[in-house]
């Protein structure tokens, strides 16, 4: 099992291709909040709805200087798709070798259907301006979070 992050902890560094092939760090964030969420799969049911979500209340946030950025082991291109098919609007990051993942703990095993495997454990961090974490949230739902996030972050 791999560690998981707790409110306080540093957020681990990190640099990752976006869908455009760009080097994105979270270091180059400093100074503002970042929501960092972890999905399992781009253009799969669950997860399309939770980056649609995103998307619909990325105003909300921005508005409050926070970036999004969303995180899975899909190769740039797939993410091209996804952005494109979606609309979406946020920086979607690769992380094929799932070292970001595992730094973050969202990486392990997991059930799915009763059964225990090995996977993307759906996840956000909220990471605040200095990059330590302030919320560390595991086994999310891919319907609700965003609007659990609003109302945590006291944005709704």
């Amino acid at each position: 099992m791999m560690s998981r992050l707790e409110t306080g902890d540093a957020a681990p560094d990190f640099t990752l291709r976006d869908a455009d092939e760009n080097e994105v760090s979270l270091e180059s964030f400093r100074g503002r909040r970042v929501i960092l969420y972890f999905y399992p799969a781009a253009m799969t049911p669950g997860c399309t709805k939770q980056a649609c979500d995103f998307r619909d209340n990325l105003d909300a946030l921005t508005g409050k200087d926070i970036v999004v950025l969303g995180v899975s082991k899909d190769k740039p291109a797939k993410l091209q798709q996804f952005r494109e098919r979606d609309a979406l609007t946020f920086p979607l990051l690769s992380d094929p070798d799932l070292e970001v993942h595992k730094a973050y703990g969202a990486y392990g095993e997991k059930l799915n259907y009763g059964k225990k495997i090995m996977g993307v454990i759906r996840s956000t961090f909220v990471i605040d301006a200095d990059g330590k974490v302030e919320k560390a949230l595991y086994n999310v739902k891919a319907t609700g979070h965003v609007a659990r996030l609003l109302k945590d972050l006291a944005l709704s």
